[in-house]
């Protein structure tokens, strides 16, 4: 019994490190919200000489372009192995979310940053700020909308998983999901301070506030920008099973008959529900090669019951050094 509940709670945390479901359906929601969101912004600033109005076009542009590269993503990495790429496609998932994470930095943050920038060197001149407002209010509706499909995408595999939402917000390796959750997020605060820029500007006829939201709207997406590329970068180096797994992974090949020793184990995430194992092992020195072989073939089978993520299993006849 003890066995069974510490095996079960190993698997809870090898689906949480490398689970995620399919998220097409909740990038295109984001898709098309942030094209649709970003036309009345544009629209909304060049009425209202609002420099903030201006980054929200901005800002949502670049999400447009960011869910376009996480659809790619998604479409690529589904991709099943062949002969010119023998361990599948699952990482480039993270070059093309990378690459999301890039524009967010280039289309998004740095044209706020110097919108703000310039807004406050130069001024600005105030127009009618009513259609700014009447955009916000719409685009605050639909960036709701589509953050809560991501939200309810996220906390649903929480707690199929059994974790917190935040823990498997931080360890999925489903980062279109994660992309998405913070991207409308931003979005969101986004809008409330474009908002306050507005209003400030108004109250006190000082184009000052509203370059000030445009620096605030720029920083925010400096940071949502930064967590995203360090997140994917970290799963493109290699991210291995969580401590324990590994842990539970050893066990699981020392509890094979003619198998004495791990020598050496290594685990890599491939991409969500896929992950590779490779182990130097040491057989006995009496074992027959039918016994070796015998002796892999119940390893690889023990591994992918005990967890189902693991989908490659590479073992290698290695003695130990003995002294």
């Amino acid at each position: 019994m003890a066995r069974a509940g510490t095996a079960k709670a190993v698997r809870k945390t090898v689906q949480e490190d490398t689970g995620g479901g399919e998220s097409t359906f909740t990038v295109i929601v984001a898709a098309l919200a942030n094209l649709g969101i970003a036309l009345a912004k544009a629209v909304a600033g060049v009425i209202s000489g609002s420099s903030a109005m201006l980054s929200e076009a901005a800002h949502s542009v670049a999400d447009t372009v960011t869910e376009v590269l996480l659809l790619a993503s998604l479409k690529r990495s589904a991709k099943p192995a062949d002969e010119d790429h023998p361990l599948g496609h699952g990482p480039e998932r993270y070059i093309w979310a990378l690459l999301a994470a890039v524009a967010t930095f280039v289309g998004g943050a740095v044209f706020s940053l110097y919108d703000g920038i310039h807004t406050l060197v130069e001024g600005e001149e105030i127009g009618d700020p009513l259609v700014s407002y009447v955009v916000l209010a719409v685009a605050f509706l639909l960036e709701s909308y589509s953050l809560r499909t991501g939200l309810k995408q996220a906390r649903g595999e929480a707690a199929r998983f059994r974790v917190s939402f935040g823990r498997y917000l931080r360890r999925t390796p489903d980062t279109a999901v994660k992309a998405v959750v913070l991207e409308d997020s931003a979005a969101l605060a986004g809008l409330v301070l474009a908002a306050g820029g507005l209003l400030g500007g108004q109250l006190t006829g000082s184009g000052v506030w509203d370059g000030a939201a445009s620096l605030c709207i720029g920083a925010l997406l400096l940071y949502v920008a930064w967590v995203l590329g360090r997140s994917n970068a970290e799963f493109l180096i290699g991210r291995p099973l969580p401590a324990r797994v590994r842990e539970r992974i050893r066990a699981e090949l020392l509890a094979v008959e003619h198998i004495e020793a791990v020598v050496e184990l290594t685990t890599l995430v491939q991409g969500p529900r896929e992950a590779l194992v490779a182990a130097k092992v040491d057989f006995r020195d009496l074992s027959t090669a039918a016994q070796v072989e015998g002796a892999c073939e119940q390893a690889e089978r023990r591994l992918r019951e005990a967890f189902p993520v693991v989908r490659r299993v590479y073992l290698d006849p290695t003695p130990v050094p003995r002294r």
